[in-house]
């Protein structure tokens, strides 16, 4: 199999009605773990019934820690490396094949997908691209999509993360952070955009104050590692 070695995590919080043919057309490629989040739906059976391993995660604790706990079961498991994404649809994952086919030519250590932001709604197009200009300054290069969450880490990668205590979206924003200052390789490559009538576990409040620190953070971050090693990271 292409992908021997790697497994599909995904991540699911309230996603018995579209988290099936998720799974039925990422296990085509790749064998799945869904880490159900505190469902108070039957996501974790559905997912059972589509063929995925499930893991229970009991109360929410968010995106992030739903992650590492997938993260944690593939590296126990001695898996080589996790491709992630999101069980509401949003990521088609008939696009596994081309992750693979990229992870198996340059061996990156986190491949993210990149969306076409002009393909958005309007609210969330400048959303995310007010984000990636202030990420980018943060972190002191070029970034072309922080938020996707369709991603493949490799076993090392997943390892540098584990540790983090960041319990929702800015699990994977920290991701990049931890990924640019290990020296480890970051790629992108294109996705679809893909934008139903799914809606959001994001409060927007919340969300805008923990992006404005996650700024600051990785601003810091990066400056703290430029005097320590005496060079740009």
């Amino acid at each position: 199999m292409a992908g021997s070695g790697i497994f599909a995590l995904i991540p699911a919080y309230n996603e018995a009605t579209r988290i099936s043919p998720v799974i039925e057309i990422a296990r085509l490629h790749l064998p799945a773990l869904v880490v159900d989040d505190g469902s108070q739906d039957d996501t974790a059976g559905v997912a059972e019934r589509a063929g995925a391993t499930v893991l229970r995660q009991l109360p929410n604790q968010g995106k992030g820690a739903a992650l590492r706990a997938g993260l944690r079961w593939g590296l126990a498991r001695g898996y080589d490396a996790a491709l992630t994404l999101d069980a509401d649809g949003q990521h088609d994952p008939a696009e596994i094949p081309a992750f693979l086919a990229r992870y198996a030519a340059d061996h990156p250590d986190l491949l993210i997908g990149c969306r076409d932001f002009s393909q958005m709604p309007l609210a969330r197009r400048v959303a995310n691209t007010l984000g990636r200009w202030s990420f980018s300054w943060a972190l002191g290069q070029r970034v072309e999509d922080n938020q996707s969450g369709y991603r493949l880490l490799s076993r090392r990668m997943a390892e540098a993360v584990l540790d983090s205590q960041e319990q929702g979206f800015e699990f994977e924003v920290e991701m990049i952070v931890a990924c640019v200052q290990a020296g480890y390789a970051l790629a992108w490559i294109p996705i679809r955009t893909i934008y139903g009538d799914q809606g959001s576990h994001i409060d927007p409040w919340t969300h805008a104050v923990n992006w404005v620190r996650m700024v600051r953070q990785t601003r810091r971050a990066m400056r703290t590692g430029r005097r320590n090693d005496g060079k740009e990271i």
